[in-house]
């Protein structure tokens, strides 16, 4: 009973402090929850929520009614930022933790509006974590990183809503129901914060682009006790035209380093490929039948 005791009230102490600063947004014909992430009246959601829409309305469970721009969208990580016209009427921020520091097994509690039911919450657990969604904006395709998945019940309307942890720290931004009792949410870390800053800045998020498909596989023996390096990125398609087929990359390529940083998935691959990245030549260490090859690419922005 104590530990019942103890949990229950952890879950209702995160949702007292949450609840009242995650609204439920309108945005033309996409409706879900938005987060309040700073006093200047900006909210966090998903970028599918808004969809193609510049322009919403915020609605707090205190009755507060506040309309929203779209200040940027970005498909390719499913966030989004609205800026609130009247600033002073939103409550205070969340507090903002790192989804970095997360382990499986930890407490979260999951607040939003699923099913137009505002102010809902929910708890559970992280149940895995590194995993990756799969998102797309026209032809580009991308994966988010890191995804935290969790069994903290979601449902439509989820979407753009808090995952927080038993400090009440937003670290997550709920974005899809994966299936039965399973929940996705995009990490809070240093990467989001970048995409956030650069959304409110330039209204989108510029990327460059390297041209390679590739899936994590494991280090020949022998190598990996010389470099210490377990896994690498095995390239199974290098684009025709793209940066990295001009810098000689092949299909079957071990990727070691991008960088001159060790690389074991994609992911490590896309942190860097921000904006600062475009036309700066980029230094990739490669395994190839059995020899270590380095070519340099410049990566081009991606359209």
């Amino acid at each position: 009973m104590d530990e019942l005791d103890s949990y229950s009230r952890t879950v209702s102490t995160v949702a007292a402090e949450i609840t009242g600063k995650v609204a439920a947004v309108r945005t033309g014909r996409g409706s879900g929850s938005a987060v309040v992430v700073n006093a200047d009246g900006i909210l966090v959601t998903n970028a599918h929520v808004v969809g193609e829409a510049r322009r919403g309305r915020a609605d707090f469970v205190d009755g507060t009614q506040v309309n929203v721009v779209v200040a940027g969208a970005d498909p390719l990580s499913d966030l989004a930022v609205l800026r609130a016209a009247r600033p002073g009427d939103l409550p205070p921020p969340v507090r903002l933790g790192n989804a970095d520091e997360l382990v499986v097994g930890q407490l979260v509690v999951a607040v939003g509006n699923p099913l137009g039911l505002a102010g809902s919450v929910t708890a559970g657990v992280v149940s895995a974590l590194g995993r990756a969604l799969p998102t797309r904006s026209g032809s580009a395709g991308r994966v988010v990183e890191d995804v935290i998945q969790t069994d903290a019940a979601l449902n439509p309307g989820n979407s753009g809503g808090a995952l927080a942890d038993s400090r009440a720290r937003v670290v997550g931004i709920n974005t899809a129901v994966a299936g039965v009792g399973l929940g996705l949410a995009v990490p809070v870390n240093g990467t989001t914060r970048r995409i956030v800053d650069a959304l409110l800045a330039d209204g989108r998020v510029r990327r460059a682009y390297l041209g390679v498909v590739g899936s994590p596989a494991p280090v020949p023996a022998v190598v990996a006790d010389r470099y210490g390096r377990r896994n690498g990125l095995r390239l199974a398609e290098v684009i025709g035209g793209s940066p990295a087929a001009q810098a000689g990359l092949r299909a079957g390529d071990l990727v070691l380093d991008v960088g001159r940083r060790p690389v074991q998935d994609a992911q490590g691959v896309q942190r860097q490929l921000f904006g600062e990245a475009i036309g700066v030549p980029l230094p990739v260490t490669v395994l190839r039948n059995g020899a270590m090859v380095d070519v340099v690419a410049v990566p081009t922005e991606l359209g």
